[in-house]
């Protein structure tokens, strides 16, 4: 039973950060724009969060240092997919194009300037923030072992996300004008809506959940940050395909990808796996290997928004 609650444990480490770049990508494809840019913004927020994290985490309380880089993360990936915004919607730039310039632009940007401040491309931290048992919910049976032990504060604040983007996008007026913005926004055009200001929004949004979504992946999972993400943006690019871009559907992707990569990276303490012999690489091609085989059976149902990667125009048809 520990191996399941330690598998369990460690999925959640590699689910979460999933979870919340994918939402962040929803936000910005409900509003009509392709934000392939996942990847960058992740390693941009990761690298200012990080490079803060490692400067405040000997002065002020272990989880509010981890707050505070969240929040700097996020700001950062905001303020990073500005530039997407103002290509994608001001100046009607190709949105593929646009992203992927971006995505090759912060790992490049990040080593730079961690050279030029400390010589060295990586930044070190020290790994403190897990939570042995939280209070009174860790003595729960069961579900206390599951998800309040051996926990990070941002298990909950991944979930807290996934609330919250159900209520914005279904049952409020916002949500529902984001949501019209990206499937026909002549329409909603002609009915007073802002276009660009909510297309403007929707990659804002996702710029924040996706820089913080970087820390939330890294912290975890290492004690320092080399300018890279695992290619978790792109994972979350296809979570959020193969979850229909609804935020309950993101949730069950996230979970299978997170079992995925928990199998890849703890394949040896897993008796039965451990004893079938196969190469380690084989066990760090499977996420990705699932990653296609998901795709090819559910790209043919794709609901994605209708005007998801086409630049408007004010007045067209």
């Amino acid at each position: 039973m520990s191996i399941v609650y330690f598998m369990a444990q460690q999925t959640m480490y590699f689910t979460i950060p999933l979870l919340i770049v994918a939402i962040g990508g929803l936000f910005s494809e409900r509003s009509g724009i392709a934000n392939v840019a996942l990847e960058g913004i992740m390693v941009f927020g990761a690298f200012c969060g990080i490079y803060s994290l490692s400067h405040i985490q000997n002065s002020i309380h272990s989880q509010l240092a981890l707050l505070l880089a969240l929040l700097i993360g996020g700001i950062s990936g905001l303020i990073f997919s500005a530039l997407h915004a103002i290509a994608s919607v001001s100046l009607k730039a190709d949105q593929v194009i646009c992203g992927t310039a971006l995505n090759i632009f912060a790992p490049a940007f990040a080593i730079y300037i961690a050279r030029s401040v400390q010589t060295i491309s990586h930044i070190g931290f020290r790994d403190e923030y897990i939570i042995k048992k939280v209070p009174f919910l860790g003595s729960i049976p069961i579900i206390g072992d599951f998800l309040f032990t051996n926990c990070y504060i941002t298990t909950f604040i991944g979930f807290a996300v996934l609330a919250a983007s159900y209520v914005v996008l279904y049952k409020t007026r916002y949500g529902l004008r984001l949501r019209a913005c990206g499937e026909h926004p002549a329409a909603a055009d002609s009915l007073g809506v802002d276009v660009y200001k909510m297309r403007y929004s929707g990659v804002l949004a996702s710029g924040f959940l996706a820089g913080m979504g970087g820390v939330i992946y890294v912290v975890p999972t290492s004690t320092s940050f080399d300018a890279e993400v695992g290619g978790y943006g792109f994972l979350a690019l296809a979570v959020l395909i193969f979850g229909q871009w609804k935020p309950m559907r993101i949730l069950l992707a996230s979970l299978f990808f997170g079992l995925m990569k928990t199998l890849a990276s703890a394949y040896s303490t897993i008796p039965l796996l451990a004893a079938i012999g196969l190469p380690s690489g084989f066990y760090k091609m499977a996420p990705y290997i699932a990653t296609i085989i998901a795709l090819v059976f559910t790209s043919k149902k794709s609901q994605a928004p209708k005007a998801v990667g086409t630049p408007y125009e004010r007045g067209q048809k």
